[in-house]
């Protein structure tokens, strides 16, 4: 092949002789094309150890918001790694709650994306793990590789350090993300953002994200076979508690009392307990909740996705994952993941009162709570089935009952044509996966608040590799990966980079 310089090639030959002739040293940048997809790969292999270190620094720094705890470090810490990662514009966010962060990185490109990181992480019991939760070891896991264990490690620090460290080589390799970013970090996600509108519609927050083609909170979406499911949106949630007290039933002792005594006091833990049982019905699945916002009819898309999802999935792995052995009602697999899809859930996280310790210990507890936990799907709003819970309770006569609400937020739901989910769909396809997909995850985030109005954006997550146990003992990220079609950490990393990419075009 003849070696003719082309018009542009010229250009650039006369800047650097213009710049040889003033004695100007010019940055590489500005004179070389962007660095290639292998210079990042390469960049990425060799930042691996100080990557590794800047997940397992972050791990160790946990803020619990349901503890109070750290949250002030957190944006503290989250505010540091974005400047490290090329943000130019850091800054930390008050709110009624705990704080945030946000951050733009202006990379001069015509396209501009949203992320959206939480901070915070699930409370954990030590005694429960076999690695210290905050140690963030690595070990072998027969059947996966070597993973990181720790509480965080794949929600969501691990795929959010892996978009950081695509970042980090973007600009080793002599670059500039493809994309500008607008980054929302908030420290309250696993007690139900409440006050993550007070970040997200600050005026120059708002202002900011409006300007993207969307948002995406980084993950890790394959399970342990390498499958990927490209989710379109996410229940909604409210967290809240429910306490039955004899000083405010005005029945019932007003302090732990002799269990003797129950021959002629009231028990204010019996009353939470029938009060429950009005919430669902004999099966324990049926909510009967008076005036609860009703869910829409299945769509027959999503009928399709989910029939689809359900042909390449090994029901009885998944069973074995979850220690179960039926589904609810003896349903047939895909008529159990459209349940889990289509259907909003009353739950009971835990019930507390009196005394749990060892042994017996005779008293009638003055109080008693429950945790619950309220799924929302796409038509339900979260502020109507905490009003139709109070008034339900009021007219079965337990309006004493507290209803104290701790977070929530509405469901969210992004189209399948959005181009947030398009350019997943092409990367994915690129790298030889077939993606699912699916009409919204079981779980919650506060996508609401990109999707709904003002901002009306789409949201969704993306990220390559494979992780587990989160809110559970145990929680692991991979890091390097025994199987050719799940990635490891650098592997995940490099889906960031083929996505920012993807979505620049």
């Amino acid at each position: 092949m003849s070696s003719i310089a082309t018009p542009t090639a010229r250009r650039g030959h006369r800047i650097v002789l213009a710049a040889a002739a003033l004695g100007l040293a010019l940055p590489f940048a500005a004179i070389a094309a962007k660095p290639d997809r292998a210079a990042i790969e390469r960049e990425v292999a060799r930042q691996h150890p100080a990557s590794i270190k800047r997940l397992q620094d972050w791990i160790a720094q946990a803020s619990i918001a349901a503890e109070d705890r750290a949250g002030r470090e957190g944006a503290e810490t989250m505010a540091a790694l974005a400047r490290d990662a090329g943000f130019q514009h850091v800054e930390i966010l008050d709110t009624d709650g705990k704080p945030g962060v946000f951050a733009t990185l202006d990379a001069g490109a015509k396209k501009t994306v949203g992320l959206y990181f939480m901070l915070d992480v699930k409370q954990y019991d030590p005694a429960e793990w076999t690695s210290p939760p905050l140690e963030a070891r690595i070990v072998d896991r027969p059947g996966l590789g070597k993973v990181m264990i720790g509480r965080g490690a794949v929600n969501q620090k691990g795929p959010q350090s892996a978009l950081l460290a695509a970042l980090h080589a973007i600009r080793a390799a002599g670059g500039k993300p493809p994309v500008n970013l607008v980054l929302v970090a908030e420290g309250e996600e696993e007690i139900g953002s409440p006050h993550i509108g007070q970040l997200v519609l600050r005026p120059e927050v708002q202002a900011a994200l409006a300007k993207t083609v969307g948002v995406f909170m980084p993950s890790a979406s394959q399970d342990a076979d390498g499958g990927v499911t490209v989710s379109l949106g996410a229940k909604g949630v409210v967290e809240l508690e429910l306490v039955a007290s004899g000083e405010k039933w005005g029945r019932g002792p007003a302090k732990d009392v002799h269990s003797s005594l129950k021959a002629m006091l009231d028990s204010p833990a019996w009353r939470l307990v029938k009060a429950l049982d009005t919430l669902v019905g004999d099966d324990g699945n049926t909510i009967t909740i008076e005036g609860y916002p009703q869910p829409p009819a299945i769509s027959a898309d999503e009928r399709a996705m989910i029939a689809a999802a359900a042909a390449r999935r090994d029901e009885a792995k998944v069973k074995q994952q979850l220690g179960v052995q039926h589904w609810i009602d003896d349903l047939a697999y895909p008529a159990a993941l459209e349940r889990l899809v289509s259907q909003p859930t009353v739950n009971i996280e835990g019930l507390v009162g009196g005394y749990t310790g060892p042994g017996g210990k005779t008293v009638l507890p003055h109080r008693a709570v429950a945790k619950l936990d309220l799924r929302l799907v796409p038509g339900m709003k979260k502020d109507d089935a905490v009003a139709a819970l109070k008034a339900h309770l009021a007219r079965r006569g337990y309006g004493d009952i507290e209803v104290n609400v701790s977070g929530g937020y509405d469901p969210t739901s992004t189209r399948a044509d959005a181009r947030l989910i398009r350019a997943q769909m092409a990367v994915l396809e690129r790298s030889g996966l077939d993606p699912a997909l699916w009409p919204r995850n079981a779980g919650s985030y506060p996508g609401f608040v990109f999707t709904g109005p003002p901002l009306n954006l789409a949201s969704g997550h993306f990220g390559l590799g494979h992780g587990g146990g989160a809110h559970a003992p145990d929680e692991y990220y991979l890091i390097e990966s025994s199987n050719p079609k799940v990635r490891g950490y650098d592997g995940a990393v490099m889906s960031f980079v083929d996505y920012l990419q993807e979505l620049s075009k």
